[in-house]
């Protein structure tokens, strides 16, 4: 019984491959079939056109009786040749002027090829032969025929001829994945600059429409999934994922195959095409770990941001920070009235303004810090929006200088909330951090705290809020920094805990995030991102290795264990936030509870920090948070350690 289930099964499964094959020819023939047939069609109505232009309406009856027998031998002829010059099979919709070519040297040679049998033919049968004329107009005119169907959007290249010895010219050999229109345009651009120094000699996609045709001169040979089978048979030694659209499940597909290849692999990223309307060479780059992040990018309502920012004062805090300074230049490109670039070290916003076009840039070197010095930044410029994202954010340095961590991120947050409210600041927006959840780390509790002075001092009517996510790929001091100089330089790699997650997010899309906030605030909430699911650590820097074109085996790892004040895992809502959906799909809208005593107990904090206590402003840090659900598993020693026995609170002891 089983026997014959299994039989079934294979009888079954047969079928079906039979049937995709089938599906596959078929759909790769179509295109063909209807183009031998248009041309059939066309030669029989020009040469019939032609004749009647040549003699009228009144055909002499012996020229009629050779038309009938020339006309066979023209489609034959057209037909025959149009094959053999590799007019079938190609993907005319991205078609260039070296194919308009190829095609007029075929029509040329099918000319030709008709006066020659147009004399000996009816010299054969001795019968009035076909007048030349007839035979010249046809011909052009068909040629202008099939050339409008092939050539309707742009003239196309390459006779498929040329490619059985394109993978002889010098260069790197690529395999590009993706027969789309970014495909064709990268592929085209290759071949005519030759100073990039690549080759394609392979195409792959998984439409069966597209395979087992031409792209460009170049053959598109298979699906994806037939990567390493078509590397080692080609020899290529590089690919390039040409599909901008395709998100990180396909990059990480691709990344895989490429990686069982023994092949680097690159990639088209799509702004630029977006941009340009098409892709050049230029544009490659390497796999970043953001492409694999295990979620789509988020798209923004672009109108909706430009809205809240044109022809205003806008105000950014920690400006020559990563986030501020990529909050800077997608805030310039929104054409504000003015754009106040504030940050203490004036190095990096010094550099943050040299990247930025236009007169509306003003440097502020000031510290948050500084009531006075914000209160003249007021004064003279009166911002009508601020985004404030300077604030201090190693988690294991700020374990050890909680003073720190109070002054700027709570003191300076302070600061700003009271200026913005007394000069009526519309819309204000706090870049928080996944870790103000339930905080086990002083960076996250101070800036937990700051979240709640934002939201409980806004003014009426003013559209305040937070923005909450997780780490930032590639922002100063994370890990993905730390795995890179640590792979660069051979190993080892070192991970606190094989168990640990994070919730990843790339720099353009917070900022992205941010805006889009400030565009939805109505005041008093705090938004969060659907960032998907959390990526474990461990994996992430087995995946840079092998982007880095280097096999993970060869690096040792070491495990230095859970720092003060990380997590294991982070969150991104408390269970006591009430949440709402937003206009935005991507988007969710919190609604913190509000500490009834915070203004005293931050100024109880900033006076402790002030008198660099760092074991009473921690202490006031995690009592002003411990009643919303402080992580259970703090690790917080250093206070244990440097408290006396009787000031060691219930919660330390529980540690």
């Amino acid at each position: 019984m089983v026997q014959g289930d299994a039989g079934k099964r294979g009888i079954r499964d047969a079928r079906q491959s039979l049937a995709s094959a089938l599906v596959r020819r078929l759909a790769r023939a179509r295109t063909d079939v209807a183009l031998v047939a248009f041309d059939v069609v066309a030669v029989v109505l020009v040469y019939t056109f032609s004749l009647v232009l040549r003699f009228g309406t009144k055909v002499p009856s012996s020229y009629s009786w050779s038309f009938w027998r020339f006309l066979p031998v023209a489609v034959v002829t057209h037909v025959t040749i149009n094959c053999l010059a590799g007019l079938y099979g190609q993907m005319w919709r991205h078609a260039s002027a070296a194919e308009a070519r190829a095609m007029a040297a075929a029509w040329a040679s099918s000319t030709a090829a008709l006066l020659v049998t147009n004399a000996l033919l009816f010299f054969a049968l001795d019968a009035a032969r076909m007048p030349n004329s007839v035979v010249l107009l046809g011909t052009t005119l068909g040629a202008f025929a099939t050339g409008a169907v092939r050539f309707h959007s742009r003239l196309f290249a390459v006779q498929r001829r040329q490619a059985a010895g394109f993978s002889q010219l010098p260069g790197t050999p690529v395999a590009i994945v993706g027969a789309g229109a970014a495909g064709a345009d990268l592929v085209r651009d290759l071949r005519r600059d030759k100073t990039n120094g690549l080759v394609p000699i392979v195409v792959l996609d998984d439409d069966p429409a597209k395979q087992r045709r031409f792209l460009s001169g170049v053959p598109v040979a298979g699906a994806i999934d037939d990567l390493p089978q078509l590397v080692a048979e080609t020899g290529a030694q590089r690919v390039v994922l040409a599909i901008p659209s395709g998100g990180p499940e396909l990059v990480s597909r691709v990344a895989a195959l490429a990686e069982v290849a023994g092949v680097t692999l690159k990639v088209l990223p799509g702004v630029q095409a977006l941009v340009r309307g098409e892709a050049l060479a230029r544009d490659v780059r390497d796999v970043r770990i953001e492409d694999l992040l295990p979620r789509p990018q988020v798209p923004i309502d672009p109108a909706a941001v430009r809205g809240i920012l044109a022809g205003r004062r806008v105000l950014i805090t920690g400006a020559g920070g990563s986030i501020g300074s990529e909050i800077a230049r997608q805030v310039a490109g929104c054409k504000p009235a003015s754009l106040l670039l504030l940050d203490r070290d004036e190095t990096h916003i010094h550099d943050v303004a040299a990247s930025l076009d236009g007169d509306f840039v003003v440097q502020v070197l000031v510290d948050v810090r500084e009531p006075l010095a914000l209160a003249q930044v007021f004064a003279e410029h009166r911002p009508d929006v601020v985004f404030h994202a300077a604030a201090h954010k190693h988690v294991p340095l700020l374990e050890a200088h909680p003073s720190e961590a109070v002054l700027t991120n709570v003191s300076g947050t302070d600061n700003l909330v009271r200026l913005a409210a007394k000069y009526q600041v519309e819309r204000f927006v706090f870049v928080s951090t996944d870790k103000a959840v339930r905080p086990s780390s002083v960076m996250g509790a101070s800036k937990q705290i700051a979240e709640q002075l934002v939201l409980a001092g806004r003014p009426e009517g003013g559209r305040w809020c937070g923005v909450r996510f997780g780490n930032v790929l590639g922002s100063r001091g994370s890990v993905i920094p730390t795995f890179m100089r640590q792979i660069a330089a051979g190993g080892p790699i070192t991970i606190t805990d094989e168990r640990m997650t994070r919730y990843f997010m790339s720099i353009p899309e917070a900022v992205e995030l941010v805006l889009q906030s400030a565009a939805l605030a109505e005041g008093g909430e705090v938004f969060m991102l659907d960032m998907g699911q959390p990526v474990n650590i461990l994996a992430m820097a087995k995946q840079m290795i092998r982007l880095s074109g280097l096999d993970s085996g060869d690096f040792e790892f070491r495990f230095i264990g859970i720092r003060p004040g990380e997590k294991l895992e982070e969150e991104l809502q408390d269970p006591g936030e009430e949440a709402e959906d937003t206009d935005h799909p991507s988007i969710v809208r919190l609604y913190p509870q509000i500490e009834p005593a915070l203004a005293q107990r931050a100024a109880k904090m900033v006076e402790q920090a002030r008198r660099r206590d760092d074991v009473g402003a921690r202490r006031l840090l995690f009592e002003a948070v411990d009643g919303r659900g402080t992580h259970a598993k703090v690790v917080d020693l250093l206070e244990v350690a440097h408290l006396p026995d009787d000031r060691i609170s219930p919660r330390d002891a529980a540690r």
